[in-house]
């Protein structure tokens, strides 16, 4: 009776081994069987290493890449193909956020049911939001120069252009990549570079001192071209003379906000930066951004150049388009898709009423320092900013922002790395894809 009863333990026992590792294997399955089709060394969907599967569309329905025979073509514009050559990626597949290799497995054609169901056909479909055009266009503004152009619905979160450069064509890549013009051609700068903000860091500081420093609006600041913050001279591009708040922000004064900065603290600073989400890795459709940084310091100095977007300070181009989104959007960020069918979620992350006094500010530095002309019929809200990135280099220039247009109510970022003057070389970058962008 009792090597029965043994028996019977050790054959339970064998059942509950065989379940349990059956559920495992279920359990990977459903979570990675996606990754499994997807793996390069998939013969019956690669070739090369290239993925022989899937069309991927634009926002339009152009044709970014797809399949003819055993394969891979792109657009039928070189223009186009150069543009979106970081949405799409390459041949080889060294561009690891491009669309062939993020969304591989929805190009295969793959669900947990029916695996790679499509095997054999055409695969899958992918509609990214970008609108290819318009990154054409963005891209010949960039003329040949190293940075970022991006624009987003700050309502959906749909990235409707997000062109890096330096880029080449897919069909007739360069005989030698060891050019110092394509230094980081693989790297998609958007989603995936940190970049010294500069005094587009400011939106950050003025909105800490507005939420922590009382009566801020009837304060002044006196600017002789530099400030003494503890025991280091804070110098400014400009000798400004008694000015208020909205004045300071609108020429960009570092006397007023290293002061700011210093009076705030590091931590303070450093706070804001983590609810903005200017300092963490952020997904976009499972595509991993570059973190950003803001370094907590106990130097008054080092916070006063931090405040103003020097010191160590880093931010994501990516993060930083979905803060002046959420300026735009009463302090609601909508989370980027590059998606048509993407997620559209939102988080909150300043106080409406935050929000539209920082806007009011934007709106004020274009009429006051950047000049309403130089982006006509564009009710624009900006922010410009001249990084420091080195003595023996130019600085990189940025200009952010947004529009109000009930019709098309778009955010931007424009990165120039050694650019100079951030509203005097990226603005009209800016306006040529704004203009573009509405005119479609």
């Amino acid at each position: 009776m009792k090597k029965v009863k043994r028996r019977s333990m050790s054959l339970l026992c064998l059942v509950l081994l065989i379940a349990a590792g059956l559920s495992f294997y279920i359990f990977r399955y459903v979570t990675q069987g996606a990754d499994w089709v997807s793996f390069a060394s998939n013969q019956t969907v690669y070739s090369q290493g290239q993925l022989m599967m899937g069309t991927i569309y634009d926002r339009n329905g152009i044709v970014l890449a797809s399949v003819e025979g055993d394969e891979r073509v792109y657009a039928e514009s070189k223009d186009i193909r150069k543009a979106t050559l970081h949405a799409v990626g390459d041949l080889s597949g060294n561009i690891g956020t491009g669309a062939l290799t993020a969304f591989s497995p929805e190009l295969i054609g793959y669900d947990p049911v029916n695996g790679a169901y499509s095997v054999g056909s055409t695969g899958g479909e992918v509609h990214l939001s970008i609108d290819a055009e318009l990154n054409a266009v963005a891209l010949e503004a960039l003329d040949g120069r190293k940075g970022v152009v991006a624009v987003s619905n700050y309502e959906t979160g749909e990235i409707i252009c997000m062109v890096s450069s330096p880029t080449f064509d897919p069909c007739d890549p360069p005989a030698d990549f060891d050019d110092e013009k394509y230094d980081g051609v693989y790297i998609n700068r958007f989603l995936s570079s940190a970049y010294t903000p500069g005094s587009t860091f400011k939106i950050v500081t003025l909105t800490a001192a507005l939420e922590n420093i009382s009566r801020l609006s009837k304060r002044t600041f006196t600017c002789n071209g530099q400030v003494n913050i503890g025991g280091n001279i804070i110098t400014c591009t400009g000798n400004h003379g008694e000015i208020n708040i909205e004045e300071a922000f609108a020429v960009s004064c570092n006397c007023a906000f290293g002061e700011l900065a210093a009076e705030l603290g590091s931590e303070t600073l450093a706070e804001y930066a983590e609810e903005f989400g200017l300092t963490e890795s952020m997904s976009i459709d499972g595509i991993t951004t570059a973190p950003g940084r803001y370094e907590v310091t106990e130097d008054k100095a080092h916070t006063a150049w931090s405040g103003i977007g020097q010191f160590t300070d880093m931010i994501n181009p990516a993060a930083m388009l979905r803060l002046v989104g959420a300026v735009a959007n009463d302090g609601v960020a909508a989370d980027l898709t590059l998606r048509l069918d993407g997620s559209n979620s939102e988080t909150r992350i300043m106080k409406g009423s935050t929000a539209k006094e920082v806007a009011e500010m934007m709106n004020y530095n274009v009429h006051y320092t950047y000049g309403t002309d130089n982006y006509p019929g564009l009710e624009l809200y900006a922010k410009s900013g001249t990084a420091e990135v080195g003595s023996d280099e130019k600085a990189t220039a940025l200009f952010v922002g947004f529009i109000e247009d009930e019709d098309h109510p778009y955010a931007f970022v424009v990165i120039i790395e050694n650019g100079g003057g951030g509203s005097k070389n990226a603005g009209p970058v800016a306006n040529t894809v704004l203009q573009a962008a509405v005119n479609r």
